[in-house]
């Protein structure tokens, strides 16, 4: 398959100028005052939904030339620069081990399940991630993804194309952090490209095995609710049994239930069309 070149995607702060330039770069803007494209043209960053099983494979395994330290994050991600002449040019690397930092849950393999659910659900949201070494250090190496800005919360959707799609994909988040216990979403792992394309990142914090949800049930998106009520549990536990503990899948198919009791709730007293939007 001929992989196309992305244009540079010029990002104009108060304060730099950002140029991000790579044949599918980068999953982090470094900087998060940027805000405008110079690029008239609606390009997608959505590029790995054809051949996602070839990244994920060379994310995996290429040989990684230098790592450098990205900035920001409280995670301390960093970027990995792969040897030239492959489809892409780094990947996003999180090492974080296991464990409570700063009070919060954190592990790496959370976004490796983040990313294995968004597969089996058919969201097309959240970038190829997969289990990386290097230097002998595991972490989540997650495709760097281009061209992107971050989204701010409460910001003005006037100018995004087409803002009816883009409510769809909030309510897609919102219904897929319910059931992953996402409690970390921010404008800091929000991403969306020229074409209005909602880009999910920073699932570190998810998956808990709490038997409580993150937020309220309000509004889902109606198609990607119905792919979670069908789930089998084997099929569940196929996709993440390598990334989650049995309680962290447990906790899944309990939020599954209590998502399944407030829906229930909600549309004897709404009706369905006000719960479940297509």
């Amino acid at each position: 398959m001929a992989r196309r070149r992305i244009r540079p995607f010029i990002q104009v702060g108060a304060t730099a100028l950002l140029i991000i330039s790579a044949t599918r770069a980068p999953l982090l803007a470094q900087n998060p005052a940027v805000v405008t494209a110079s690029n008239a043209t609606a390009e997608t960053a959505k590029t790995w939904v054809d051949d996602r099983a070839v990244l994920e494979e060379f994310i995996r395994t290429a040989r990684v030339e230098r790592v450098q330290e990205i900035g920001m994050g409280v995670t301390n991600p960093k970027r990995a620069y792969f040897a030239p002449g492959g489809p892409i040019a780094s990947a996003s690397w999180k090492p974080i081990r296991p464990g409570r930092y700063s009070g919060h849950w954190e592990n790496y393999k959370s976004e490796i399940a983040a990313y294995e659910l968004d597969k089996l659900l058919g969201m097309n949201m959240v970038p190829p991630t997969v289990e990386r070494t290097i230097d002998g250090e595991a972490g989540a190496a997650t495709l760097w993804v281009a061209p992107v800005r971050m989204f701010k919360m409460g910001e003005n959707t006037r100018n995004i194309p087409n803002p009816g799609n883009w409510d769809r994909q909030v309510r897609k988040m919102k219904t897929f952090d319910l059931f992953i216990h996402n409690p970390d979403r921010n404008a800091g792992n929000l991403l969306i490209d020229p074409a209005g394309n909602l880009i999910l990142i920073d699932h570190s914090r998810a998956f808990e095995s709490w038997k409580r949800l993150v937020s309220k049930v309000e509004r889902l998106d109606r198609d990607l609710w119905k792919a979670i009520d069908a789930l089998t549990p084997e099929a569940v536990t196929a996709a993440v049994q390598k990334w989650l503990t049995a309680g962290e899948i447990r906790g899944l198919l309990d939020r599954r239930e209590l998502m399944r009791a407030e829906i229930a709730k909600l549309v004897a007293a709404k009706g369905e069309a006000a719960v479940l939007i297509p």
